[in-house]
């Protein structure tokens, strides 16, 4: 199930607690730095395991796994994808089921009790930080070498840098990501496809045609509010913002933004190129083409706003696409209207887009590189979220039993339905099976990833494909001291920001007082802030210039 879209490195700086946690836990193994000599811990271990391979332990094994339980398919322990790894695998998961909504709080719980299950699942890169220093999680990058469908895919995708992001002081990173073979953009803004052919009116290319088009939709029709958002903003700010050539939204993250230029971060809320992007969304609202409240209501709200024709824009992803149309139906009419996602507008910066092929992975609990089948665990891992036949039986199931394949091309078997797919299947490929679920089905090729798009989708990620994505930014591993710093001054930084942000776009504060608004911010620490982050990118800059 789609959230937000995927994190860039570094977003342990906003979950402050987290922090906290890592550099005071106790009972933990401070030792876990320490690399083992995995020639003894082979136990149900394959003698030959490489890229191709299937995993199956030589004895039966059992992991414990924590789980997170999405409510649309919520767990079952009888799921064919579990008993399929039992048989096909000689692997038994043991599962700690944790609730969606309260699952990055019981995670943190249950690592600083010590009672973390050996494989911890949806850890987004970047929030493995916060146990780093408490030896709370495996040097995963110790035992790649375990693993080499990772190690290929890193090699053929060209994953280097963004891999190399993940690094923590001490040169080692502490997650395993799910690796995508490009770039996957998905969320992007909605039209009204048919009110837009009504009058006369193209899709916009730039932001600053993306106003024009609200003009004219305001002019054709006084009484309707253009655009009313959604997730308060954030995903709209989210993707202009690399467009302006700054961070917002869902992409403010740590606040950072690298400036190729000078080859150093600055804090981009405190940029001119921030000034850009609120004053232009300030003009969207003063002359009544955004509603204000896209940045306090409800997703509920603007929903419905939306799908009963009080607005023509929203933002959205694939599948919001199709709740929207479904809703729609009821509310006006099959055939009364139309919607399709339009790509990502260009903005002053480029026609560039943001984001990451890096997607959420796994952590492993430190206190596995003592167990005897240790060897077997890291093989396991590598063939199931890495190998092209383990992504493809994580998110397809079992070929001939829910699906079939002819060369490339997987169709669901015929009473089996997902997202819409096959309309006429009576069962859930994820409520019924446990496939295509948000614990395992994640990363993989791009024929893969795309074998569940639609024709429509298809072609908006062909369009998407024109565009240029935002340089990957080097990494900012601080020390536990500076990392401590960075935390406490981070989060007022980003708290005054997102006032900030609202009260310039919606007028509550005057755009004449933004100089004002960065003095504010330098009072909060801003550049203490980027100092250490720059003193930490230089201190890795250099350390690495030593090792060649």
């Amino acid at each position: 199930m789609k959230g937000k879209p995927m994190i860039r490195r570094r977003d342990f700086l906003g979950l402050s607690a987290l922090a906290a946690f890592g550099l005071v836990a106790a009972g933990c193994d401070s030792d876990s730095g320490s690399k083992i000599d995995t020639s003894k811990a082979r136990t149900g271990a394959m003698d030959s395991f490489a890229v191709g391979d299937t995993f199956k332990a030589t004895a039966p094994l059992s992991f414990t796994f924590l789980f997170s339980d999405q409510p649309t398919y919520p767990y079952k322990k009888d799921w064919l994808l579990f008993t399929k790894m039992a048989s096909d695998n000689n692997v038994t998961l043991e599962p700690t089921i944790v609730p969606s909504s309260d699952y990055e709080q019981k995670r943190s719980l249950l690592i600083s009790s010590g009672n973390a299950p050996e494989i911890i699942a949806k850890t987004y890169p970047g929030q493995e930080s916060a146990y780093v220093s408490s030896g709370a999680v495996l040097p995963v990058s110790d035992y790649v070498d375990l693993m080499p469908h990772f190690k290929d895919k890193v090699k053929k995708w060209k994953l280097e840098a963004e891999i190399e992001g993940l690094t923590q002081e001490d040169g080692k990173y502490y997650v395993l990501p799910g690796l995508h073979e490009e770039l996957w953009p998905d969320y992007t803004l909605a039209f009204r496809t048919d009110v837009l052919q009504k009058e006369g009116i193209a899709e916009p290319k730039t932001w600053d045609e993306f106003r024009d088009v609200l003009r004219k939709l305001k002019k054709a029709h006084p009484d309707v509010m253009p655009f009313s958002d959604r997730f308060n903003g954030n995903s709209v700010l989210n993707i202009a913002g690399s467009a302006f050539g700054t961070v917002a939204g869902w992409g403010l993250v740590d606040g950072l933004n690298f400036d190729e230029s000078k080859k150093e971060f600055t804090f981009g809320a405190g940029t001119r190129q921030f000034k850009e992007l609120v004053t232009y969304f300030n003009s969207l609202v003063s002359e009544g083409l955004m509603d204000p409240e896209s940045f306090t209501q409800t997703d509920d709200s603007a929903i419905q706003k939306f799908t009963s024709g009080k607005s023509f824009v929203i933002s959205a992803n694939s599948q919001n696409i199709i709740t929207y149309r479904t809703s729609m139906e009821q509310s006006l009419g099959k055939g009364n209207f139309a919607v399709r996602k339009t790509t990502v507008p260009g903005g002053p910066a480029g026609d560039i887009i943001g984001g990451s092929r890096l997607e959420n992975g796994i952590m492993l609990n430190a206190s596995v590189k003592d167990k005897d089948s240790f060897v077997a665990l890291m093989q396991y891992i590598d063939w199931l979220f890495y190998s092209d036949d383990g992504q493809e039986f994580a998110k397809w199931g079992v070929e001939g039993t829910t699906f079939t394949k002819e060369g490339s091309k997987r169709k669901l078997a015929a009473d089996i339905n997902f997202q819409g797919l096959n309309p006429r299947g009576t069962k859930d490929l994820r409520m019924d099976y446990g496939f295509s679920g948000g614990n395992f089905a994640y990363g993989g090729t791009t024929d893969l990833l795309q074998s569940t798009f639609n024709e429509e989708e298809l072609a908006f990620q062909k369009a998407m494909q024109s565009k240029t994505a935002k340089a990957v930014a080097p990494p900012v591993p601080f020390s536990d001291v500076d990392r401590e710093q960075a935390t406490l001054v981070l989060t007022p930084l980003k708290d005054h920001v997102k006032q900030n942000t609202l009260k310039f776009i919606t007028g509550q504060r005057n755009l004449g007082e933004f100089d004002a608004y960065v003095k504010e911010l330098d009072a909060k620490g801003m550049s203490k802030y980027v100092e250490l982050a720059n003193k930490a990118y230089k201190s890795y800059q250099a350390n690495t210039e030593k090792k060649k």
